[in-house]
């Protein structure tokens, strides 16, 4: 096409009547072509470079609000947790004992900046400091979606700046409970300065309006067409996040490219190629990106961790436990991925590929073992629809891998949206013999309705727990209330994070055949774990385990 469109210019053509093109005609004419086909790629240039800033300040406004709405909920959650541990060591009061367990917690646990003892109306009868403090001004309230009686409440201290947020745990009836406090402004991002031309806000509410927290006000108050917004929502807590970028900053960027676009054609290459250089980092940045990478590359393996006869000494199976191998040999603790999977959707498919390497690795060694398990955690996610029935049926039905030997664990940490599609998913489960375990038991509040209604075959007594076996009075009661209720529903028992021989003989002695722990053995990548059952169950003894798994 360039070719053709120059070629009256470069021979000797006649046109006019038949005249040559006079020498400055010939360079008019070549310069107006050399604008009609340099002038559309500037302009299109210019449009896409306008694009391109809107698309890159979009993802990462989205980015940011859902890291800080992951953050929120993650320090809610730990709030939450240590609520519960101190309800379950019987910390209700206020006598010195109390107060200095609440000192301890407080330190320990981030982002928690005050524990206390409330009574039954919200009153705070006295905190990790002694005395009652100063006062809380509750001018938002609204119950956190798990299926307990916890509360998010937004407060005033005393005369002290800025908002709090407290969850309170009522007690049983009029007896006193337990709060959690934390600074608002945690849970938003760092405010902009003068000089950040990002020009970031952001406020939190809860569902019915109550403000949170604001960073930035002035910048949100700009109309919507001059800036750009995301938005994030808790569906657990009850909060609403929206973060707003000013369009100003936009138009400073876009200027900035129009120049260099304009100053010289040769200028492009390098800019599309500094561009194609700087999109895979800010994609490398965004971790739920890593995420989908990793899952493509299989990055992602299972490590094991054993579950033992605690009165024979005999493999009863193991837990499957993902693990991030990057390509460096480097490995990322579940801790870190696991919220972002499940906040993003990935976690359907993460567990999709953890049972597929699972059953590449284990099925020909416990194949041959039909005494031994393999569980798998799930979320609440999996119990939505019977989609997670189609992959164990599809994964495992035509492997050495007997589905009776697959056991899936639900956490009681979260809550199950409709426990009516769940215990349709667990009985289509259970039809294939798989067996389902409730796991974490006695964490959240809602084990004994999930024991009631699901009709789970196994529950697995959580760690916290078994660490005060031996000194809380509470925790022995409660396990042994909980051992008796299993083996009344015929329910197998199995206790977790076992570290010390004194809690494996206390659990034996309270009943409990089954435990899996750090005593033991840790999580285990697949080679090891293979050696582990070829050396405590050699296929020689196999058929006798069996015979005596069967017959237990």
């Amino acid at each position: 096409m360039l070719k053709r469109a120059f070629t009256p210019v470069a021979q000797a053509t006649p046109i006019d009547g038949g005249h040559l093109l006079a020498p400055r005609r010939k360079l008019l004419v070549a310069i107006a072509i050399g604008v009609v086909l340099a002038g559309p790629p500037v302009v299109a240039l210019n449009h896409w470079l306008d694009r391109l800033v809107e698309h890159q300040a979009r993802e990462q406004l989205e980015q940011s609000a859902l890291r800080t709405m992951a953050a929120a909920e993650a320090g809610l959650a730990r709030a939450e947790a240590i609520l519960d541990e101190l309800a379950g060591r019987g910390i209700e009061s206020c006598r010195a004992a109390h107060i200095e367990a609440l000192r301890q917690a407080t330190f320990d646990t981030t982002p928690v900046k005050e524990l206390s003892v409330v009574a039954a109306d919200g009153r705070t009868l006295c905190s990790d400091v002694g005395g009652p403090g100063e006062m809380r001004n509750v001018i938002g309230s609204e119950p956190i979606a798990n299926g307990s009686r916890k509360l998010l409440e937004v407060v005033l201290l005393g005369d002290r700046p800025g908002r709090w947020v407290r969850i309170r745990r009522p007690g049983a009836g009029a007896a006193p409970g337990l709060a959690a406090l934390i600074p608002a402004d945690l849970f938003l991002p760092a405010a902009s300065t003068p000089d950040d031309p990002r020009m970031i806000s952001a406020r939190m509410e809860t569902i019915n309006g109550t403000l949170v927290a604001e960073a930035d006000p002035q910048h949100a108050a700009a109309p919507d067409h001059e800036r750009l917004s995301a938005r994030r929502s808790s569906s657990r807590y009850g909060l609403n996040l929206t973060m707003s970028a000013s369009r100003a900053a936009l138009k400073t960027r876009q200027e900035d490219f129009r120049n260099l676009a304009a100053a010289a054609s040769g200028f492009i290459a390098i800019l599309v190629l500094a561009l194609l250089i700087l999109l895979p980092r800010r994609d490398r940045d965004n971790p739920i990106a890593e995420i989908e990478r990793a899952l493509k590359a299989g990055q992602f393996v299972p490590y094991y961790q054993p579950i033992v006869d605690i009165r024979s000494g005999r493999l009863r199976g193991a837990e499957v436990l993902v693990r991030w191998r990057k390509p460096d040999g480097s490995i990322v603790s579940p801790a870190a991925f696991i919220p972002l999977a499940e906040s993003s959707g990935l976690i359907i498919e993460l567990t999709r590929a953890l049972m597929r390497r699972a059953c590449r690795e284990m099925a020909a060694t416990l194949g041959q073992r039909p005494h031994l398990r393999l569980g798998f955690n799930l979320t609440a996610q999996h119990f939505a629809d019977e989609s997670i029935v189609d992959d164990v049926s599809k994964i495992f039905k035509k492997s050495p891998l007997r589905l009776s030997q697959l056991v899936l664990e639900v956490t009681e940490r979260q809550p199950l949206e409709n426990l009516t599609e769940t215990r349709r998913v667990v009985a289509a489960l259970q039809g294939l013999g798989v067996r389902i375990a409730i796991d974490d038991v006695g964490t959240g509040h809602s084990g004994l309705s999930y024991m009631l209604k699901l009709g789970v075959d196994i529950i697995k007594i959580d760690k916290m727990f078994v660490d005060s076996i031996g000194t809380e009075r509470h925790s022995h009661t409660i396990i042994e209330t909980l051992i008796d209720l299993a083996q009344n529903m015929r329910m197998e028992v199995v206790a977790e994070g076992v570290e010390s021989f004194e809690q494996v003989v206390q659990l034996r002695d309270l009943g409990i055949r089954a435990a899996q722990g750090y005593v033991f053995a840790p999580p285990l990548p697949g080679s090891l774990f293979k050696q582990l059952v070829d050396a405590i169950d050699p296929l020689k003894q196999a058929d006798e385990a069996a015979s005596e798994g069967a017959a237990a």
